[in-house]
Formats: structure tokens, sequence, C-alpha cells
């Protein structure tokens, strides 16, 4: 093959490619950052909505089969539907995470439509009680913790064996910045400090297995029915601006897109260095320096 037939070749290739990559971010509105994770399979806890959802569909953008849990039914179907819109399996499973039976059912219906689970994404968290140590009681601060560390915990352990036998796995666990410095009501708090300390355990342990295991630590991250919405039609606006104002160096709540795609990013090969770490995403609003 002569130098100049080789060259045409070549840049005939680049153009197909070029106009492929052109026509699936204009006509197709896809958005993806070719992290060559197609064909993975996703298990994502509180999927249907919120965070859980931008995570679920950031990976479905990069061809990630995903399996996504959530309390609802309809919320569940309307999310798996925007999922398959790109061209990926997905899945929808009522499920209570707090339940065990519930959460190794979830497991299980993932692992028979699409083989051992690659991703692991504990998203499901939140408020047991609001209230303070002089308030709170013994069982809601512990079932706080079922919520924000021992459903995580479990479905660790049950993916685990999966991910050892292929020696590739990623292990995500949304953590909060209020894990990491003061913040929050005591029992969410010591909650998500748990799973980051279990996280940073846990990615030690498997190092060596192929298996990356890492905390993501949002700040407040805006989304339709999340607490942050709540705040901002419960009060005022001059109330919402004082908050914005001594608490959001950037001026505004955040967003769950750049969360999705940071979860994209660490599920890939990529972030092959990046084990064992917190990573904040909270637009400067955190005060710790660690």
């Amino acid at each position: 093959m002569s130098v100049k037939k080789h060259m045409r070749d070549f840049l005939i290739d680049v153009w197909i490619e070029f106009n492929l990559g052109l026509y699936r971010y204009i006509i197709e509105g896809e958005k993806k950052m070719d992290l060559n994770l197609h064909s993975k399979t996703a298990l994502i806890t509180g999927g249907s909505r919120g965070l859980g959802r931008q995570c679920a569909i950031s990976l479905a953008q990069e061809g990630v089969n995903v399996a996504i849990c959530g309390r609802t039914l309809e919320t569940l179907n309307e999310t798996v539907a925007e999922l398959k819109e790109h061209n990926v399996g997905a899945i929808g499973v009522v499920a209570d995470v707090m339940d065990a039976n519930s959460l190794s059912r979830f497991h299980n219906e993932a692992v028979s439509n699409f083989g051992a689970v690659d991703i692991l994404v504990n998203n499901a968290g939140g408020h047991v009680s609001r209230s303070d140590i002089n308030e709170v009681s013994v069982q809601d601060f512990k079932s706080t913790f079922d919520l924000n560390l021992f459903a995580g915990f479990q479905l660790m352990q049950e993916v685990i064996p999966g991910m050892r036998n292929n020696h590739w796995g990623r292990i995500i666990n949304i953590a909060s910045i209020w894990g990491r410095e003061y913040g929050g009501t005591i029992s969410y708090m010591s909650s998500k400090a748990a799973l980051i300390g279990a996280t940073k355990h846990a990615a030690i342990t498997l190092a060596k297995d192929g298996i990356l295991v890492n905390s993501i630590a949002p700040g407040s991250i805006e989304h339709p029915g999340g607490s942050w919405e709540r705040f901002k039609s419960e009060n005022t606006q001059d109330v919402v601006d004082s908050f914005i104002a001594q608490n959001l160096p950037l001026g505004t709540f955040g967003w769950p897109e750049p969360l999705g795609d940071l979860v994209a990013f660490l599920s890939s090969d990529r972030a092959g260095l990046i084990t064992g770490s917190c990573i904040v995403i909270d637009g400067g609003q955190s005060i710790s320096m660690i």
C-alpha cells in the first residue's frame, strides 16, 4: 500500500468517526465521554430520581446496562424508559434498601438480566430523624445507619465475589460533605462519616482484586423532589438568598449532572489510580481542607 493511499484511508476513517460522533451529539443528543464502559453492568440504589437517576443516565450514556431500585413503580418505569433511549438494557426494581431480603432480590434480578455487576453505586440515603443528641432516639439513630451505611455495606458484600472473579469492579458510595465535617443532624453526619470510613478500608482490602472503591461527598445539590428544592419552597426568598450568600461561593445550588459524570468517570479505567478517595463536589461549600 502506498503512503498516499494509506494516508487517504486514514483520513477517511477519521472523517467517518468525526461525523458519527457529531451525529450522536447533535441528532441523538447523546453526551458521551467515550469511557470504554460499553456493556458493563451497573447497580444503583435510589436510581429512579435525583442524584441516583442522574448517575444512571450518565452511565447509560456510556453504554452501561443499568439496574435501578426505588420505592415507587411509576417513577421507576419513567426512568427506565428514559434509560432505554440510550440503547442499553435497563430494569427497575421496587425495593426497600433497609430490608436485607429486598436488597438481595434487587441484586439477583440485576444478575439474572445482565450478569455479574461491574459497577455498584450506593446512592440511596437520607434522614430518619432530624433531632439532635438531646432528642433523637437510639432506634432512630440505628435506623439512619441502616439507611446510610448498612444497606450499602450489604450490597458491597453481594457484588464483590463477581467483581473478584472478573478482577475488575467499581464501587462508588454517595456520602456527603457532612460526613467529612460538622453539619446536618448527628445521625446523618455520623452515618455518612462511617460510610466514608468503610469506603477507605474496603478500597485497601480490595485493591489487589482489581476493585476500586471511592466515595463522593456532595454539597447542597438541588433536584426535583429533593430536600433543597423543599428548602427553597418552604422559605422566603430572603432566607434562601441569605443561605446562598453565606454557604455557596458559586452563588447557586448545585445540580446533578456533574455528580453523574463524576460517577461515570470513576467507573472507567481512566480513573485507574483513584481508590480509597472521598471526592468533594460542592462548589466550594465545605470548609475542610482535607
